[in-house]
């Protein structure tokens, strides 16, 4: 069922007036496309969505889930981490004595785990608190569980090889730091699984980048932002990376997505740093 821009409208209004979630800054275009998909998965229409909304918390709860986009992968981007590991984390090591880390939209934890490793091998866990957020409560208990179908991510061990094992000016390196030392696999069951030391490190939180409070009485060195911003209009997020500098340290770091850039920086708090990071000023 096609959806109409003013049946996204409606349940845009709805949802803000009768819940918590205000999605009006969303990107329209996505956002038509995930309630198409979500009615077409679930054989319902605009105006069951509208009086559900109304009525059914549980409703809700499911949408927003549904809606909210969940897309993310063991070192994804392997290029993207080689400023973190030989720039940024080192810097940092030698400024801090502790080194604060958001992952603000953090998914199903996969890129947590990622970072945790590469600061495992840095010698850098030890100093590190870290965050990790979502506003869908059902990717945050994924993350907690660090549990993953092994046939749907096997390809990312490559990603992890690229990241921990090779060195980008060199490919004849090979550290040779083998998946059991982070993983369980159990290929029977198909299964891989985050291996225990990392996952009691991290604080996962369900919280909501446009409404949310910041929930932690702290600032941040390194955070995280990765492929959310995409799917915000350009007043939206100019509110969520004032948010964002507002709960950073000056000199820290912000990690956005591959497409990802901030059009007017300055404006929100930030300078430019790498192709992937922007200095909070």
């Amino acid at each position: 069922m096609e959806v109409t821009y003013d049946d996204i409208k409606k349940i845009t209004i709805t949802l803000k007036e009768y819940t918590q979630y205000d999605i009006s800054g969303y990107s329209e275009k996505s956002l038509k496309r995930r309630v198409e998909r979500f009615i077409a998965e679930y054989k319902v229409n605009p105006i069951y969505i509208i009086h559900k909304i109304k009525n059914d918390k549980d409703f809700v709860r499911k949408f927003i889930n549904e809606i909210t986009v969940n897309t993310t992968e063991f070192f994804r981007d392997p290029e993207f981490w080689y400023p973190l590991r030989y720039e940024i984390y080192p810097n940092l090591d030698k400024e801090k004595n502790k080194i604060n880390i958001w992952h603000a939209g953090c998914s199903n934890g996969q890129e947590v785990y990622s970072n945790l490793i590469l600061l495992n091998e840095l010698n850098l866990l030890y100093k590190s608190l870290v965050f990790a957020t979502d506003i869908n409560d059902e990717m945050i208990k994924k993350a907690q569980n660090g549990a993953y179908r092994f046939r749907l991510n096997y390809e990312y061990l490559n990603n992890f090889d690229d990241v921990i094992n090779k060195h980008p000016l060199n490919y004849e390196i090979d550290r040779g730091i083998p998946y059991h030392k982070y993983f369980e696999i159990n290929h029977s069951k198909d299964i891989i699984k985050v291996k225990d030391f990392l996952r009691i490190i991290p604080m996962f939180r369900v919280h909501d980048l446009v409404n949310g409070e910041q929930e932690f009485l702290t600032k941040f060195d390194v955070v995280f932002c990765r492929n959310v911003l995409i799917y915000f209009n350009f007043e939206l997020q100019k509110k969520v990376l004032r948010m964002i500098r507002h709960n950073m340290n000056k000199g820290g770091y912000l990690l956005l997505g591959v497409h990802e850039s901030i059009l007017d920086p300055l404006e929100v708090g930030f300078e430019k740093n790498s192709k992937y990071s922007y200095v909070a000023i």
